[in-house]
């Protein structure tokens, strides 16, 4: 049922962790969502910009593209010509390839990528990866992803070139997210080895052990509606002595029980609610349960016609049009980065964000309330 290869890189976070999922998911179909859409044509942008920048043949997308969709991507494309660009300076003549097939099949089954960006220089090889989406910032340290296209990147071209460097890097523009790793070809190719080639093959086989974690959410696990092991999570928490007991009357060790598992249960307990919301939608029956048709609120169905009507009673348009500032995304659009930088950079101000609460393995620094507060404003109790 999948268009894709089963062992993908852009999944492998979820098939080196969980090898059984791999296999699950075939008996799913792909998730298209307007997200995956609007990745896709990003990438077009970036692949046809790119090669009008390096002189190359190329057809522009013929659909209508966003303004904030081309600045973002053009800001991928500003990362990867200075990549390019410092390339020439090191090297004479570097090799560029855009949107290059990379196939790292010696290590996993059937396994290969795309580059949207590689450049050899002497011994070392650069793959870039433009990552569109906002939801989740993708870090380039550690990446089982791009260390894929790394392993690509040297299957395909090793015997050209003496690479001895790979350095992957993420382009990631609507989080201003820019990052990458650089591995020698040694220590490459022993992670290739040890982690990646018996985990490839459990999955291949759909064989090993089941692992519910952040992986199911992150990565879209097509499986993850009916996984018996988030299930079993789920399950653990609501079984515990202290389930559903008010959160006052928790011990600290208690709360860290259920703090533990509390994201993985809301993320299945919320994918279970759409799954279910799909079965019933295409005619399905779930015992207990059905659809109908939910609240909506009035709206006008013609804007136009309706001030149209107002006016011609003589009703003045200030009184039936609401006039207020642009935001602050929406005026970025309509001036366009640099002039809003120039105009309004120093009238932006941007507040601490609200504390979060997150595992003690989350790297950014604890949140400290005290520093918010001053001698001038004691707090009271303090």
């Amino acid at each position: 049922m999948s268009k894709h290869a089963i062992l993908s890189a852009s999944g492998s976070g979820k098939w080196l962790v969980c090898t059984p999922s791999a296999k699950l998911e075939q008996q799913f179909l792909d998730e298209d969502s307007p997200f995956s859409a609007e990745g896709t044509l990003a990438h077009e942008v970036f692949e046809h910009l790119l090669n009008q920048y390096l002189g190359r043949p190329t057809v522009a997308p013929t659909q209508v593209i966003a303004v904030d969709m081309m600045d973002y991507v053009r800001a991928a494309v500003d990362y990867a010509v200075a990549l390019i660009e410092q390339a020439r300076e090191r090297c004479a003549d570097p090799v560029i390839y855009v949107e290059r097939r990379l196939d790292f099949s010696h290590w996993v089954q059937e396994g290969f990528g795309t580059g949207d960006l590689v450049i050899i220089t002497d011994d070392l090889v650069e793959v870039g990866d433009l990552k569109y989406g906002k939801g989740i910032g993708v870090s380039a340290t550690g990446n089982s992803q791009m260390r894929l296209y790394g392993l690509g990147a040297y299957n395909e071209l090793n015997h050209l070139y003496d690479i001895r460097r790979i350095r992957t890097h993420i382009l990631q523009p609507r989080l201003d997210n820019w990052g990458y790793e650089e591995l020698t070809v040694e220590e490459l190719l022993t992670w290739a080895e040890q982690v990646v080639v018996p985990q490839a093959r459990l999955a291949w086989e759909g064989q090993g052990e089941m692992v519910s974690g952040d992986h199911c959410h992150s990565y879209f696990c097509r499986a993850r509606f009916t996984c018996p092991k988030r299930n079993q999570a789920a399950q653990e928490l609501v079984d515990t002595s202290f389930a559903f007991e008010p959160p006052d009357m928790l011990t600290d060790k208690q709360m860290a029980q259920v703090l533990a598992k509390a994201d993985q249960v809301i993320r299945w307990l919320t994918d279970v609610k759409e799954y279910s919301f799909k079965r019933l939608e295409s005619g399905n029956t779930i015992p207990g349960f059905k659809l109908v048709e939910g609240r909506s609120n009035r709206k006008y169905a013609d804007q136009d016609a309706v001030a149209e009507a107002l006016i011609e009673k003589g009703y003045d348009a200030a009184l039936i049009y609401e006039r207020s500032l642009l935001g602050i995304t929406a005026m970025e659009k309509l001036l366009g980065k640099k002039a809003f930088a120039e105009i309004l950079g120093n009238l932006i101000e941007k507040p601490a964000g609200k504390p979060t609460l997150v595992p003690e393995s989350d790297k950014r620094p604890a949140y400290d309330s005290l520093s918010y507060f001053t001698d001038e404003t004691p707090q009271e109790g303090l």
